[in-house]
């Protein structure tokens, strides 16, 4: 009864005060990658992360050993370090994160495991052009969040100090890491509903270098708003499925009409080029 009473004590602390919260190190031994760390967030809100080998296994179905792989929107780094399990520490696993106290997880989850991974963090939004943003969240301790041009209480009535930069990723890697852009083989986007947008942005790259996309249908999106997600995604040559989870084993499930967006309320859904 006192540890529950302490956690919903520090639940709702978490939601009302802004704090710094550490990372914790924890250790997995995997059946086929041996022992990984991972630096979870000791936020109250946020639930610990477990790495599995299915999850790690469900990525190596599109990347390689060797190849660039874009985390867009990696929070702590959850999703951001089994995508560069897969691509192996002669790959480049890139992650986006522009949530300054998720970054700061990130970042140490970036500098485990390097015998086994390659991962380069960037504390910035992609956007479809470069400027500045204000960032706002529903939580003080930023658990959440989203970016607004304009400063509104859209994401949130918690705002950071300081503006967040938006960059132009097709820009950014032509100049940040043009060696890399020909082994580009998957992006995964989870953005608050940004989704769409987001895939609008770097519409170029994905049909110049036809990566594995990744992204999430968001309940609060409109009929419409699902439609366009789908036309975002079903380029030319593209396939679009629904998974049930990051996981080997989970179902999947084949989205052949945009009408497909409306059967479920949130899902996760990839495109792969035939």
């Amino acid at each position: 009864m006192f540890k529950y009473i302490k956690n919903t004590l520090s639940r709702k602390k978490a939601r009302k005060v802004t704090q710094e919260y550490a990372p914790r190190i924890d250790n997995f031994d995997l059946q086929d990658e041996g022992n990984i760390q991972f630096a979870n967030w000791t936020n109250p809100l946020v639930p610990p992360k477990k790495i599995t080998q299915s999850e790690i296994n469900f990525y190596k179905q599109f990347i390689k050993k060797g190849d660039l792989v874009i985390d867009i929107g990696t929070n702590v780094g959850d999703t951001t370090v089994p995508m560069a399990i897969a691509a192996g520490r002669e790959g480049l696993t890139i992650g986006f994160d522009p949530n300054p106290f998720v970054f700061k997880i990130l970042e140490v989850n970036a500098g485990l495991n390097k015998s086994k991974t390659n991962i380069v963090a960037y504390p910035y939004a992609i956007t479809e052009k470069e400027s500045e943003f204000f960032y706002r969240s529903s939580e003080a301790s930023f658990a959440n969040g989203g970016i607004k041009e304009i400063d509104e209480t859209y994401h949130g009535k918690f705002s950071l100090e300081h503006k967040i930069k938006g960059i132009r990723l097709s820009d950014f890697l032509k100049k940040n890491h043009p060696d890399q852009l020909n082994k580009l083989s998957f992006i995964k986007v989870d953005a608050e509903g940004l989704d769409t947008t987001i895939l609008k942005s770097i519409r170029d790259l994905v049909e110049e270098y036809k990566p594995v996309v990744i992204a999430e249908c968001f309940t609060g999106l409109t009929p419409e708003q699902r439609y366009d997600l789908f036309d975002t995604v079903a380029l030319p040559g593209y396939q679009l499925y629904k998974f049930d989870d990051f996981k080997d084993t989970a179902p999947v499930t084949a989205i052949t009409d945009k009408k497909d967006m409306l059967k479920w309320k949130t899902f996760n859904l990839y495109g792969i080029h035939a």
